[in-house]
């Protein structure tokens, strides 16, 4: 029998995205990642994801009609998920988040001279099939007010929304701490005021 490897990415990581991929997530590469978010990595969305499945999921009932949302109400529904208010507090703009995917967001349109307000939702959670899930390694991200970067082990997208972020750690690595131990003070270290914030403020779970 071989023996086996106590790398941390193979006892931990490659098992979860295995798992992962099994339950409906497509993996994608760090690198195919780093092109969905603009190749910018304090970019933490992938806008063109998230615009294509607004544009999908959402649909405007009227009088037996269905109309789509306009371009501009797509655009500003991604600007108020892009610019969470950070500056107001990381707890309050969480919960904010929080509101914005399970609630919707409503916009004005005019719809045969008749302007209305209407929701937009950003997952759909009727219907689950119709949104993207997707889940890619070491997704780096720019620090606070820094120029280097931390780097997540796992992080899990719904419709280019970074919803779960994983740290994945190995006993053999871990000293006189369980993993769980070593897992928890990472994501603590992440979402610190010198951490990315700007990341964690998606997060719905944090894992280990």
């Amino acid at each position: 029998m071989s023996t086996p490897s106590f790398l941390e990415d193979h006892v931990s990581q490659l098992p979860a995205i295995q798992l992962l991929v099994n339950m409906g997530y497509e993996y994608i590469t760090p690198e195919k990642a780093d092109e969905l978010r603009g190749g910018k990595n304090s970019h933490v969305l992938f806008e063109g994801v998230l615009k294509d499945q607004l544009k999908k999921i959402n649909t405007i009932h009227r009088k037996g009609k269905e109309y789509d949302f306009s371009d501009s109400n797509i655009n500003s529904a991604i600007l108020v998920i892009k610019d969470l208010p950070l500056q107001d507090g990381f707890i309050h703009a969480n919960a904010i988040f929080y509101d914005l995917i399970t609630l919707g967001k409503s916009f004005e349109q005019r719809i045969d001279g008749d302007k209305k307000s209407h929701t937009l939702q950003y997952i759909d959670w009727k219907n689950p099939e119709n949104n993207v899930y997707h889940v890619t390694e070491e997704f780096s991200v720019l620090r606070t007010a820094r120029t280097d970067t931390y780097r997540p082990d796992l992080v899990l997208f719904i419709n280019g929304i970074p919803t779960v972020i994983i740290e994945c750690k190995t006993p053999s690595l871990c000293g006189t701490k369980s993993p769980t131990e070593l897992a928890i003070e990472q994501h603590i270290r992440n979402f610190s005021k010198t951490g990315i914030r700007s990341l964690y403020v998606y997060s719905n779970m944090l894992l280990s």
